[in-house]
């Protein structure tokens, strides 16, 4: 069975239809969107959080709480190097949605298990 769409707010009609993120009544050609006046329209990124547990954001510093083995590098990030300006990524790949620049190693991906929201 089809799913429930609502009925056309201009013309009461239930012949409505979506297109992308809209609803469309064939109708009157009414369009409204999809997401309901309730529903806040920007859409909300889980909240991303440290090692132990502070919610982390855009610009943040944080610190290394473990040693990082950097493949292709040939080098360790140590415990406590302090990396500034995060940035939380849109595209999550393993696991790694921080995009930061580590001194000495340069722009780099890491996991938001592996650091800590610097005081």
């Amino acid at each position: 069975m089809a799913e429930h769409l609502p009925a056309c707010p201009e013309c009461d009609e239930t012949y409505t239809y979506e297109n992308g993120a809209l609803f469309v009544c064939p109708i009157c050609g009414h369009e409204w969107s999809t997401v309901s006046e309730t529903e806040p329209s920007v859409e909300q990124q889980p909240v991303i959080r440290d090692a132990v547990g502070n919610e982390l954001n855009d610009g943040d510093d944080v610190t290394i709480v473990k040693d990082l083995k950097v493949k292709g590098a040939g080098g360790v990030v140590k415990v406590g190097t302090k990396v500034r300006d995060i940035r939380l990524s849109e595209f999550v790949v393993d696991e790694h949605d921080i995009d930061a620049r580590v001194p000495g190693f340069g722009h780099m991906q890491l996991k938001s298990s592996v650091v800590k929201k610097a005081t």
